[in-house]
């Protein structure tokens, strides 16, 4: 639905779930109105100032690169079949890439990619996982999670990917 945006040598790529679907339709990463993503990247100092949707290719850079673990189908998590979320393809994406960490856009796509349930998923770095690279979960930043936010894990982000 939308390409990657990956190559190697990425200090930090950033992995949804799938695209939404004002996303897929306007061929942009994070386009939907409510999407808190672009305004937390300036907010954070990831990026120098906020970008627009359609400008997600600038983010190479800065280091940064996007994917999702479903690359077949958009729209709302709970629509899109279980098969399209493919979890060896988002890992062989990072062995080819080896960014310097991959942090998650939700605990779903970190589920999603980890096979783990959502219960045992918290916030913040995650423990080695053999082939990973280094793991970071973020509360997500869709308009459709606003009751979960918390910007405090963005920050703990910035400030690792600075350090």
């Amino acid at each position: 639905i939308l390409p990657d945006l990956l190559r190697p040598g990425l200090k930090l790529v950033f992995c949804g779930t799938a695209a939404g679907t004002v996303s897929a339709a306007k061929g942009a990463y994070y386009a939907g109105p409510g999407n808190r993503f672009w305004p937390m990247l300036a907010t954070i100092g990831l990026t120098s100032r906020r970008f627009c949707p359609d400008e997600f290719a600038l983010l190479l850079d800065c280091g940064i690169g996007l994917t999702d673990v479903a690359k077949t189908a958009c729209g709302p998590d709970a629509v899109i079949p279980v098969d399209a979320f493919d979890p060896t393809r988002l890992l062989a994406a990072m062995d080819l890439t080896q960014p310097g960490c991959l942090a998650f856009n939700g605990k779903k796509a970190a589920s999603l990619a980890l096979g783990r349930p959502t219960g045992q998923i918290r916030y913040g770095a995650l423990p080695d996982i053999s082939g990973w690279p280094p793991l970071v979960v973020l509360p997500s930043t869709s308009g459709a999670a606003s009751g979960f936010w918390d910007p405090a894990p963005w920050f703990a982000l910035a400030h690792r990917i600075a350090s």
